[in-house]
């Protein structure tokens, strides 16, 4: 774990904010670099603060969490991010799944969970607040029988599978080969392969499998 892991603080509410700068505070792991108070003004300290990790709400003004996790997925930062949120339903909980989201914590659990959940992420884990870990086995589930059915996809490259990843975000092969940094053709190429690995077969069997299985890749 990093000597020290910088924080960024995203929320609406700016009593709650002060009530969990307080909690984070007594841990010496942990420096506060920045606050907000919507998803606009927390992207532009992202690039300012260069936190570790931001603490994020999914309901806020002027892009909500989703939002925003979203495009610092696009954009390939390095942050970790936690939802601190009141939302419990489970098409909430794939969606920030879905979107690489480290932690998340319900706002009910917030004074008992939001330290040890800091933790786990800063050492490169996960957590779920206990009163989701239902939603969270069924979600594990869901990928268990995927790898049953689809065993060859843990053959798949890290490229491959970032790709596939793009592709069940509907992106275009042009849109991925700018994302990534690389040729069309070498995008092309990279679909070739995960159709040969997976068995798919067909001019839309990729983005169906794709579509079909976007909040377990």
């Amino acid at each position: 774990m990093k000597q020290e892991v910088r924080l960024l603080i995203v929320d609406d509410h700016p009593v709650f904010r002060r009530g969990l700068r307080q909690i984070i505070e007594e841990h010496p792991l942990f420096k506060i670099v920045g606050e907000a108070s919507d998803g606009r003004s927390a992207l532009s300290l992202v690039a300012e603060c260069r936190p570790d990790i931001v603490v994020l709400d999914i309901d806020m003004p002027r892009l909500n969490g989703l939002e925003m996790a979203r495009a610092l997925q696009k954009s390939q930062s390095p942050v970790h991010v936690v939802f601190l949120t009141m939302y419990k339903e489970e098409d909430m909980f794939n969606a920030a799944m879905d979107l690489g989201v480290r932690g998340y914590v319900l706002k009910e659990n917030a004074v008992d969970d939001i330290l040890a959940a800091l933790e786990k992420v800063a050492e490169g884990g996960s957590f779920i607040s206990q009163s989701m870990s239902e939603i969270g086995r069924r979600r594990s589930d869901r990928v268990h029988a995927l790898l049953l059915s689809k065993p060859q996809i843990e053959d798949l490259t890290s490229a491959e599978r970032r790709i596939l990843k793009l592709i069940a975000e509907d992106r275009t092969s042009k849109e991925i080969a700018g994302l990534l940094q690389i040729s069309v053709k070498t995008v092309d190429n990279h679909r070739l392969n995960i159709c040969h690995k997976l068995n798919l077969y067909g001019s839309h069997s990729l983005l169906k499998f794709a579509f079909d299985h976007k909040s377990l890749l």
